[in-house]
């Protein structure tokens, strides 16, 4: 069975909506970020992954894959037929590369992350004075299209989806993006995002934690 290291609204709930997106069983093993401890056992996540990140994903064979673009894709082509991700060949396969590696780099890393992880405000203007820009780009795209790729839901959708719901605590209120804020109340409609968002939540309220 695969297992899922994750912490609570951090960037592994996209791994555990392409889960159950696709219909997979999985083991979760709850992570403590800030003191790097699995909860239950409280043993030294970076025994796990010396990354000490989320998401780790531990393969039916014992191996450990890491990088949400990475983990994303591998349980998307796990179930081809879910359309989670373009098949190889596809023009497409590499329109849903290009959306995970903007999100992850561009919303997470360059302002999700250091929002929710340093306190020094000055530290914090320049991703914050980045981030319109930032937005305006799957603002525009999703203008004119329901989905990142293609005409259907992938695991570049539950990546962004993550990224929005984050987007609040972290000061910035999407709804002066429309198309953004109507994509993200579409999204939440889904019923295995939902019931992700209302697990982790639950859960969350047990960590003194941020996301990461």
């Amino acid at each position: 069975m695969l297992q899922l290291y994750f912490s609570p609204m951090a960037c592994s709930l996209a791994s555990r909506i392409a889960l159950m997106e696709a219909g997979l069983d999985a083991r979760y093993h709850l992570v403590q970020l800030r003191t790097k401890q699995v909860v239950g056992d409280d043993s030294d996540f970076r025994g796990v992954s010396p990354k000490g990140a989320v998401p780790v994903l531990v393969l039916e064979n014992g191996e450990r894959l890491t990088e949400s673009a990475a983990v994303l894709q591998y349980i998307a082509d796990l179930k081809p037929d879910t359309g989670l991700a373009p098949r190889l060949g596809d023009p497409d396969r590499y329109r849903l590369q290009e959306w995970l590696s903007f999100i992850g780099a561009e919303i997470h890393k360059a302002f999700l992350f250091p929002t929710f992880w340093y306190s020094d405000e000055g530290s914090l203007a320049k991703p914050r004075a980045r981030i319109p820009q930032t937005l305006s780009v799957p603002s525009a795209h999703l203008a004119d299209h329901e989905f990142l790729v293609g005409n259907g839901f992938t695991v570049a959708d539950a990546h962004l989806t993550w990224a929005l719901l984050l987007l609040r605590p972290a000061g910035v209120d999407i709804a002066q993006w429309p198309s953004l804020s109507a994509y993200l109340e579409r999204m939440q409609g889904r019923p295995t995002i939902k019931e992700a968002v209302t697990t982790e939540m639950a859960l969350r309220k047990t960590l003194a934690t941020g996301p990461a």
